[in-house]
């Protein structure tokens, strides 16, 4: 409506609204909303399928933008096809904002809408002085007409500003909670972890879940929701200081669990690993590759002979046995129907000793004693009692809302697979996080359970592992990393323990090796791994040469 329309009502708009009310309104609107080229009222219940001329758009675009930078904005409004919400809106914009000054330029048409069907696109640009600072955006609106012509601005949040929601405001000032990401950083309180592509989507999970502490907000203007809360920094006018979310990851230790899911030994296949500082159990390390998700906590598979560890804790435990008792390591073994055999290079060794057993990971030895002593009339829990009392097996978490795949070994498991989870097959699975733990467990003569964020709640165990326990398992992992199946890589590093693994996985195996030093626990799997110390193996030796 052009400026002399405009006038000619504007005697009766006192009294209308004054006396008559929503219909007085809906008369006023129609009066205020006549197009000065055709003398008729837009008409929302008519749209023209046909865009109005960029010309038309243009005019009827500046007398909206005119009447807004001079704050009329029951007229700005009425150039609108929702008078009542643009103008509340125009309102809104200008006290959350506390509006001083607002100018438009470059108003100039682009053409039909790609949003709004039927209508002329017209662009400018916005210089607003709000509490802080100026800012300056672009923005747009699209106009379109009535089957009479009459020509009316599209409403919708997004007039205000590009991309702002029906029920989000803008707000100028200090910055509210919620606009900007807080860092989340290592152990050091200082390095950035989004460096690391392994812990993107840990650190997005931390990011939401956990308190971020420090900081300092800083200004500007910014989109909020309807309880206030802040959904994202529009203009920063000053930057603050980035509140940090601590967590227990060594940014040198990180960096080289990196390369070494990336070792060209292992030809690309999917690998995952963990490092846990055994003695307070808070990970230092994460890292995987692969296009299944994080496998280092959530790779949940069978874990093959490192199973052993918790096999001869069990039996150390709960039947008396010691290092030196008898464990023959027959060629095969038939269990509950089914043959069980070694992996190829394993002699028999009708006297060998469990610690002999354990170095040469010998599957007859382990499952034969494991029938022998741990099986009672069927019931076969007793490998699960251990696993969950002394190694805290169960669902806990490491922190910040972080997913990771509980391990499992069956209670009441039947058949077969009560010879098979004494190797680590069956229904057995676990994690490279659990195995981490087992290592950890043991050298630390008891369970820490792993954490990601210092200071969190950590789940103890029924019981904890007896010296006696832990130094019969740290002799016989010591002999598997000096002379047994971890030697070719581990040999010649000081003071480690290790335990080797192959498991079976329908058409392939994986490998697994887990393995502590004076200062870290480490596990590894790698999937298609042809054996434990010639894939996972290398990934691990990079971990303990440089903790």
């Amino acid at each position: 409506m052009n400026r002399a329309a405009k006038i000619v009502v504007a005697s009766a708009v006192t009294t209308l609204l004054a006396t008559g009310g929503i219909g007085a309104y809906n008369l006023l609107r129609e009066l205020t909303s006549v197009d000065a080229g055709t003398g008729s009222a837009f008409d929302p219940a008519s749209i023209s399928k046909t865009p109005p001329s960029s010309g038309k758009a243009e005019e009827l675009a500046k007398a909206f933008l005119g009447d807004w930078s001079q704050q009329h904005l029951e007229a700005a409004g009425g150039d609108t096809d929702d008078p009542i919400s643009a103008s509340q809106a125009l309102k809104d914009y200008a006290s959350g904002l506390h509006l001083k000054k607002l100018s438009f330029t470059h108003i100039r048409s682009s053409g039909p809408s790609s949003a709004t069907r039927g209508a002329t696109k017209v662009d400018f640009d916005v210089t607003a002085q709000v509490n802080g600072g100026t800012w300056h955006y672009a923005s747009a609106v699209a106009v379109r007409q009535s089957s009479n012509g009459a020509p009316a601005v599209r409403w919708n949040s997004s007039v205000l500003y590009p991309g702002l929601q029906k029920y989000q405001s803008l707000t100028a000032g200090q910055l509210p909670p919620g606009t900007g990401d807080s860092t989340v950083v290592a152990s050091d309180g200082k390095t950035d972890l989004s460096a690391y592509p392994s812990l993107k989507d840990i650190i997005a999970t931390i990011r939401q879940n956990a308190p971020a502490k420090g900081g300092t907000p800083g200004t500007g203007v910014a989109v909020v929701d309807g309880d206030g809360a802040g959904v994202a920094a529009a203009q920063v006018f000053h930057k603050g200081k980035t509140p940090a979310i601590r967590t227990t990851i060594d940014a040198h230790l990180q960096e080289i669990a990196e390369h070494a899911v990336k070792d060209a030994h292992l030809q690309d296949k999917p690998a995952g690993t963990v490092a846990l500082d055994w003695h307070t159990g808070h990970i230092l390390a994460i890292a995987h590759t692969g296009d299944d998700g994080d496998i280092a906590i959530n790779g949940i598979k069978s874990p093959g002979s490192t199973m052993k560890i918790i096999t001869s804790a069990a039996l150390f435990d709960q039947a008396g046995l010691t290092t030196n008792s008898p464990a023959p390591c027959a060629d095969s073994l038939v269990a509950n129907s089914q043959n069980f055999h070694n992996d190829e290079g394993v002699k028999p060794a009708p006297n060998a000793t469990i610690t002999q057993a354990f170095t040469v990971s010998c599957n007859t030895s382990f499952i034969k004693d494991g029938f022998h002593y741990l099986v009672h009339d069927g019931d076969a829990s007793a490998l699960n009692k251990e696993a969950t009392d002394v190694f805290g097996m169960g669902s806990w978490t490491i922190g910040g809302g972080v997913a990771t795949t509980d391990p499992s070994i069956p209670s009441d498991v039947q058949g077969s697979d009560q010879a098979a989870q004494f190797i680590g097959q069956g229904k057995v699975t676990a994690t490279p996080l659990f195995m981490a733990s087992v290592a950890a467990t043991v050298r630390n003569t008891g369970f820490e359970q792993p954490i990601i964020l210092p200071g969190q709640h950590q789940t103890g165990t029924p019981q904890r592992m007896s010296a006696r326990t832990a130094g019969y398992l740290q002799t016989m992992m010591r002999s598997v990393a000096t002379i047994g199946t971890a030697a070719p890589r581990l040999h010649d590093l000081p003071g480690v323990g290790a335990k080797t693994g192959t498991a079976e996985e329908g058409d392939h195996t994986n490998g697994w090796l887990t393995a502590y030093d004076s200062h870290i626990a480490v596990a590894a799997l790698v999937e298609g791994g042809t054996s434990g110390v010639d894939s996972a193996g290398y990934v691990v030796r990079k971990l303990l040469t440089t903790s």
